[in-house]
């Protein structure tokens, strides 16, 4: 298994040295050191580390907050931010570059291995999810790329036309999308997939229900029935008007 690559950023060259050595002990791999922030940025960019333990307080005319904010914007690299006291406003400015973790100063080596595993581990999962999203969210401005989305299914990605799905349910932090003979769950919201979806062909029925117009067998109030299955939808008040407006009624 590799190592996980690390870049120490510390203006105290003994604190700086105390945390190289700590890292080499718990097995990981120091790829650089910087007690700047300009330098931070630029080792940053040559190593491509795994994760970034940057002091706050850095001196000089960059601090540590503002070489992680750039180091994570640019680079998608996490950052672990060290500190030994902040007041409330660098704290503020701290949370905004939105760190994987802090490191409070005197450490012991156990805070180290615990921070950089639960960073690395969230950083991950957030670039899965964001994948997701964005392999789910790629449907440019024009008819064709509406047919169809692509869903992550395991570790792959399935093309899914938009006309095989009869519903989407929201489950708390997931959102269910029901096909004719498959259901996919993935990381989402039921505000983020309403936009996504082809607006002519799906309707909110519900907080917690999007529908597609043409599956639609019966509306028995306050419910509808969807085809083949026979599945049952509930009509919240909120929506019902506006469920009335996109059926064709006679």
């Amino acid at each position: 298994m590799a190592k996980t690559n690390v870049l120490v950023v510390e203006d105290e060259s003994i604190v700086s040295k105390d945390i190289q050595q700590s890292l080499k002990k718990l097995g990981y791999n120091v790829v650089g050191a910087a007690s700047t922030g300009e330098k931070a940025i630029e080792l940053a960019r040559e190593n491509m580390p795994d994760i970034v333990l940057m002091d706050i307080m850095l001196k000089g005319d960059m601090n540590g907050i503002e070489a992680a904010d750039q180091i994570r914007g640019e680079l998608n690299i996490p950052v672990i931010y060290l500190t030994a006291y902040a007041d409330e406003g660098t704290l503020a400015r701290a949370k905004v570059t939105e760190p994987c973790g802090y490191i409070i100063k005197p450490f012991k080596e156990i805070d180290i291995h615990t921070s950089i595993e639960m960073a690395i581990y969230k950083h991950k999962r957030e670039s899965e999810v964001r994948k997701e999203r964005d392999m789910l969210y790629s449907i440019v401005e024009n008819k064709d790329s509406k047919d169809f989305i692509f869903v992550k299914s395991n570790s792959r990605l399935v093309k899914l036309r938009t006309e095989d799905i009869y519903f989407v349910e929201a489950l708390k932090d997931y959102v269910v999308i029901n096909a004719l003979n498959s259901r996919y769950t993935i990381h989402s919201t039921m505000k983020d997939i309403e936009k996504k979806l082809p607006s002519e062909d799906f309707v909110r029925v519900h907080r917690s229900f999007i529908v597609r117009l043409d599956k639609i067998a019966a509306i028995e109030q306050p419910n509808l029935i969807l085809e083949n299955d026979k599945k049952v939808i509930p009509i919240g008040g909120s929506y019902k008007d506006e469920l009335n407006n996109r059926i064709n009624l006679v």
